[in-house]
């Protein structure tokens, strides 16, 4: 994959992450929930959907050659979230504080820094709106 590719990956990898987990501030706390809890409040097929999102951004993660302990991290909190979204209610307050999505943007983010710093760099510009124009 050229580094345009790395980077738009990369950037749909934030953006997915995003909405899953902190899109949507709630008034007067400053907290952020994404739409990940609010799938997972449809019995049954709300914590597949969010479970198959979360599994497709560890998919597009694993395009960077991620070590495998750090793909294992990845695995566990899709995991955790998705056995604990099962419970009614409780299940659902757990994927909004946990976050899942963005715990494993970090760790892809971690894995950059280290194995591809000038790309993660252009791509902190980038999304962060430094450049009017890709």
């Amino acid at each position: 994959m050229d580094a345009a590719k790395r980077l738009a990956t990369l950037n749909r990898i934030r953006k997915l992450s995003r909405l899953m987990d902190t899109s949507i501030r709630i008034p007067l706390t400053g907290f952020r929930i994404g739409i990940d809890p609010i799938i997972g409040l449809v019995p049954g097929a709300g914590d597949l959907i969010s479970t198959a999102f979360s599994a497709y951004i560890i998919f597009l993660a694993t395009r960077f050659g991620i070590p495998r302990q750090d793909l294992a991290k990845m695995i566990f909190n899709v995991g955790l979230e998705a056995v604990v979204g099962t419970v009614p209610l409780v299940g659902d307050l757990f994927d909004a504080f946990y976050k899942s999505n963005i715990r494993n943007l970090a760790i892809l983010e971690q894995h950059l820094t280290v194995v591809e710093p000038k790309l993660k760099e252009v791509s902190d510009e980038l999304y962060s709106g430094k450049f009017s124009q890709v």
